[in-house]
């Protein structure tokens, strides 16, 4: 990238916001952080409360990016009806308020890049590939991410370029899926959930960067797009690999009854126990080139990085 550019994110205490804080920061860019509490920080701070309609609009004026991740964790608990409440609000409340501000910002932010996740599409057949002409699926997931898009109407309507990054399992030791899995493998007793036939659609956590600077450069991309990798892969293949790359055995496997029990049953169906094999087309047709398109030198390069 060849232009020093001004960038908001929100949500950038939390991994992925870390990552791409620190790989933007190293290539020159301003950044303006919004966050809810104040803490030591080389960047600008903006502080901001999405639930009572609190933001600092002269801090989005002039902004050439806003990257939107803030949401509370997907997999923060058992999906009870408080839960679900407060997963949907963390997503709806930021968005509309964020979009809002940007829409009647002078000068508008010329692109929106907002978190969204494959979960849109819902589960499918191991064999049937999704891209992003496929239609949304159904279940609770599915419903949040269409809400969780929508709440980017404003800035959408008002000409600002947004982009839905529709995000796999980030593969990370620092949080998420992987973080989870690690101490189970690395003690031997890592093995497949349910059949191990779901399909996990997945990326790097540092690959990640990357596909952000391609959307700021490439213009023409908009709408959903796709974040994960052309090689998904089954629950089973990941264990496999996973135990390959530890030199751990995974000769387990966790019955589906087991998965329900330990992360309560529609947790554990949308997401552990089922899939869907994204691919990430329009990135593709654009050109992006995948630096970690394998899980095995995926994984490799993430856990050396954790050292």
């Amino acid at each position: 990238m060849t232009s020093r550019l001004r960038i908001g994110i929100t949500g950038a205490n939390g991994m992925i916001g870390e990552c791409l804080t620190e790989s933007l920061s190293v290539a020159g860019h301003e950044l303006t952080l919004f966050v809810r509490k104040p803490y030591d920080s080389p960047h600008k701070l903006s502080l901001w409360h999405p639930y009572v309609g609190q933001i600092e609009a002269g801090d989005i004026d002039g902004l050439d990016v806003v990257i939107h991740l803030a949401g509370k964790n997907l997999a923060a608990g058992r999906w009870t009806d408080k839960l679900k409440k407060e997963l949907v609000e963390s997503r709806v409340h930021s968005g509309e308020l964020l979009s809002k501000t940007i829409a009647s910002a002078s000068p508008k932010p010329r692109l929106l890049v907002s978190m969204s996740a494959v979960g849109y599409y819902g589960t499918h057949p191991p064999d049937q590939v999704i891209d992003e002409s496929s239609p949304a699926g159904t279940g609770f997931l599915a419903e949040l991410c269409r809400k969780w898009e929508a709440a980017t109407q404003a800035a959408e309507d008002a000409g600002v370029r947004t982009v839905h990054l529709r995000t796999g399992v980030v593969m990370s030791p620092k949080g998420g899926a992987l973080a989870k899995m690690l101490p189970i493998f690395r003690a031997g007793l890592g093995g497949k959930l349910g059949s191990g036939e779901q399909v996990w659609s997945w990326l790097a956590l540092a690959e990640i960067p990357g596909i952000v600077n391609f959307l700021i450069e490439n213009d023409s991309l908009s709408g959903a797009v796709n974040n994960c990798t052309p090689n998904p892969v089954s629950n089973a293949e990941m264990t496999k690999i996973l135990g390959k790359v530890l030199g751990r055995s995974t000769r387990m496997s966790v019955p589906a009854f087991a998965v329900k029990a330990a992360m309560g049953s529609e947790l554990a169906e949308e997401t552990a126990l089922n899939g869907a094999r994204v691919m990430p087309q329009k990135l593709i047709a654009a050109g992006y080139q995948f630096k970690y398109p394998e899980l095995e030198a995926a994984l490799r390069h993430e856990l050396a990085k954790a050292h």
